[in-house]
């Protein structure tokens, strides 16, 4: 190592101002803790993968009964009510989701042990141009039942067949004798299943033991995961610290940590790969010779598109359509790396108005939230200052800012900040491309997200069943959809379901490369441990009957992520009437 770190902050999804720890492990414990996991290492990687699935239901059950304590803390870190349909968010993007990535991990760890692998998804096909794609949403029977409607596929890379395919799946389980390593996971601080679920797939997909150093804006649930993933820490497979940027920089070049995974910001990571900005990063660049030679994967957000494909959609759906997009930039604050941030319209397209206006009702109806990610107040005055079309809606405070519409960008224009800068906090902009023609506009579309906007990670079609049907919509759509060069594209629905089915991989666009990081390389969640993928295509209805759980208006949301986190723990037909009920009454 030639050149030290010193970093700002240790793993961020954006931009921020420095998160300061309140409970930094000191520095004789960080090497003690390395030290007990690499102890471990060859132990982890040849243990039986039986033995691997107990584990992780040792785990569930300690989840679900912990999800009301991980719950409050994460309500009182964000300024809400746990009594309050808005803590369903925190249950569903919480301990819901590690409940299912904990199932659905045991099940193909189960499956290693009879045959080898998982099975390849729920189906593997080759499409007419080659490119092979598996069936990986619904993940077993009851996943019809709580998301009915929803599919997602992947995609795999050109040249992947079939046979390849089924070769290539769950590499580390077809080594004889692994070594194993030391994984550092440099864990998110707006997400709380983020930290655990980059570790099971650290652990249970790669064969390598875990040091999960929590992000200052998040170190609340370290406490709730020492207690909950106790069987993995008893046996020194995994541990938590804390501490700000200087404990991710030493625990980064530390000698017996092979790997790293980092969700959080680009800046982040080329600080760690590259070293500070300056003559000396730019060298190595030009070099390809990165500070930190260690295998790094990350997941780093994006400034996300919902591609609006005009048509022609009754009043129910554009509402429908209005509410879901305000719902995927209110959640959690809008402090999401995969919010709805960019809304691309076709020129001329005679409901422009009218969908705008009901985005502005959307927004209008929901109240401001605790700005509790460092630096929103500073990102949100830099991109909303001195524009003319720009609407606000709710009061801002001392905590909270408003949600802003910022309309009619100009989509030639390459300074535009907001096509390079991902906002991180309550802003959605919109622009205007092509023309209202559907076909035209989608090739268009897919040239400018991949061109004008920052980011591969997941990017949003929302798109008429009729126009689908058309013979030359249809093979437009189906075009779009491969050029698009986005780790997940989903069509009419958030791409953010992606993460939540747990099943599907989430990650960047492979496209991208240490140079040119964009959202990120490798995968994680993937638990059907598939490789050669291009990127999952996620499709749901344009319009439901019954209110998604996840919703800004469901009033039902908490009930219905707390029944979830115990569906998924144990799924059986007798809780599903329960399920039902809450979802009737959202």
């Amino acid at each position: 190592m030639t050149q030290s770190i010193s970093m700002a902050e240790s793993a961020v999804s954006a931009p921020s101002a420095r998160a300061v720890s309140a409970v930094a492990t000191p520095r004789p414990e960080l090497d003690r803790a390395v030290a007990a996991v690499k102890a471990k290492a060859r132990e982890l990687a040849r243990l039986a993968p039986r033995a691997k699935a107990e584990l992780l239901r040792q785990i569930i059950p300690r989840v679900v009964d912990a999800g009301p304590q991980w719950v409050r803390e994460a309500c009182k870190a964000k300024g809400i009510s746990y009594s309050a349909p808005v803590a369903g968010e925190e249950w569903l993007a919480g301990p819901m989701v590690t409940v299912r990535n904990l199932r659905l991990l045991a099940e193909s760890l189960d499956e290693i042990a009879r045959g080898g692998r998982p099975r390849l998804g729920e189906a593997a096909r080759t499409r007419p141009d080659g490119r092979v794609e598996v069936d990986v949403f619904p993940a077993g029977r009851f996943d019809k039942v709580t998301n009915a409607g929803f599919s997602c596929k992947l995609l795999l890379q050109p040249g992947m067949t079939e046979a390849s395919a089924r070769a290539q799946q769950a590499s580390f389980y077809q080594k004889r004798d692994p070594e194993g390593g030391v994984a550092l996971i440099l864990g998110a601080g707006n997400v709380s299943s983020i930290p655990p679920m980059d570790a099971l797939y650290k652990m249970f997909v790669d064969g390598e033991t875990c040091i999960v150093k929590m992000n200052p804006v998040n170190e609340w649930v370290g406490p709730v995961l020492e207690k909950t993933f106790a069987p993995l820490i008893a046996r020194d497979f995994m541990r938590v610290v804390y501490g700000g940027g200087e404990s991710g920089a030493y625990l980064c070049q530390h000698a017996d940590v092979g790997s790293i995974h980092i969700t959080g910001s680009d800046k982040t990571h080329d600080l760690i790969v590259w070293g500070p900005p300056g003559p000396e990063r730019e060298r190595r660049k030009r070099d390809n010779d990165p500070l930190l030679k260690k295998t790094i994967t990350s997941e780093l957000g994006n400034v996300s598109p919902l591609v609006f494909v005009p048509g022609s959609y009754s009043d129910d759906e554009l509402w429908f359509q209005a509410r879901n997009i305000v719902t995927m930039v209110v959640n959690n604050g809008s402090f999401n790396c995969n919010a709805g941030k960019m809304l691309v319209l076709g020129k001329g397209w005679p409901q422009k108005d009218k969908l705008m206006s009901l985005i502005a009702k959307a927004l209008s109806e929901v109240p401001p939230r605790k700005a509790y990610y460092p630096g929103a107040k500073d990102r949100y005055a830099s991109l909303t200052e001195g524009r003319k079309r720009i609407d606000r809606f709710g009061a801002a405070t001392a905590d909270a800012l408003s949600w802003a519409l910022i309309r009619d960008l100009d989509a030639s224009d390459r300074t535009e900040p907001l096509f390079t800068t991902e906002p991180f906090c309550g802003i959605l902009s919109q622009t205007e491309i092509a023309s209202s023609d559907p076909a035209a506009f989608l090739a268009e579309a897919a040239t400018f997200c991949n061109e004008s906007l920052w980011g591969t990670l997941n990017a949003t079609v929302i798109v008429h069943p009729s126009l689908e049907e058309d013979r030359v919509v249809g093979k437009a759509l189906d075009q779009c959809v491969l050029d698009l060069r986005y780790g997940t594209v989903a069509i009419n629905h958030w791409a953010a379901l992606g993460y939540g089915f747990v099943s599907p991989p989430w990650g960047g666009h492979p496209s991208a490369t240490l140079r040119d990081i964009q959202s990120g390389l490798g995968w994680v969640h993937n638990t059907f441990m598939i490789e050669g993928i291009e990127k999952s295509v996620l499709r749901g209805p344009l319009k439901m009957g019954m209110k998604p759980a996840w919703f800004y208006d469901n009033k039902k949301t908490n009930v219905i992520g707390e029944k979830l986190t115990h569906f998924e723990a144990a799924p059986s037909w007798l809780k599903a009437p329960g399920l039902a009920v809450a979802g009737l009454t959202g």
